[in-house]
């Protein structure tokens, strides 16, 4: 009788150790809410406070192409950025031009190192100023769909801010200077008539 009494204690209170020791919760409250990465904010950001200062160091446009006329390979490896492995490549530039002609889709330069480049106002899309900007560490990243979202944002506030006001006051003859990002593939490499997607855009009086 004592030997049942004895397991009866035990069972108690192993039972009492087993009720305190497990508890349930909702899984609404186990959930914490996912932080939703705002591409716009980053994107606005982005242009306005870290870009203007990777635009104050940028190349010339006119010294990057003598540069990669002559030592190809360096000039890819000093000033071209990519997230991805391959041969394309994107650079931030600066440079300053006269006016030789417009037409919807583009501005067209020739700059004062003599080279033909085009200033794209309309098809304004794409990765080259946040590939070219230098700033996107891949590993900050959890998904592709946040990169993309990155360019799309600033692609949209280039469209919105940028370009209107520029288009509303260029005309041929006029000087402008301008940064921006050009996309050059070293594998087929032509820097004859490049298009500037651009950051900023400025006609002298």
């Amino acid at each position: 009788m004592k030997k049942v009494y004895k397991y009866g204690i035990w069972v108690v209170i192993i039972a009492f150790t087993l009720y305190n020791s497990v508890y349930f919760r909702k899984l609404s409250e186990m959930k914490a809410p996912a932080k939703t990465f705002n591409a716009a904010s980053y994107a606005q950001d982005m242009l306005n406070n870290k870009l203007p200062a990777v635009t104050e160091k940028a190349i010339t446009i006119d010294e990057l192409f003598t540069q990669i006329k002559s030592q190809p390979n360096e000039a890819f490896s000093a000033y071209g950025h990519a997230l991805t492995i391959g041969s394309i490549r994107f650079f931030m530039v600066k440079g300053a031009g006269e006016v030789d002609a417009i037409d919807e889709s583009d501005v067209k330069l020739v700059t004062t190192g003599h080279n033909n480049v085009y200033i794209a106002t309309e098809f304004v899309f794409g990765n080259a100023i946040r590939d070219a900007s230098g700033l996107i560490n891949l590993n900050d990243f959890s998904n592709t769909v946040d990169l993309s979202n990155i360019s799309s944002e600033v692609n949209k506030i280039i469209r919105a801010k940028v370009i209107p006001p520029f288009k509303a006051v260029v005309k041929k003859g006029s000087k402008v200077e301008f940064t921006g990002a050009i996309e050059l593939n070293q594998a087929r490499l032509n820097v004859e008539d490049p298009e500037v997607i651009p950051v900023t855009l400025k006609v002298l009086p």
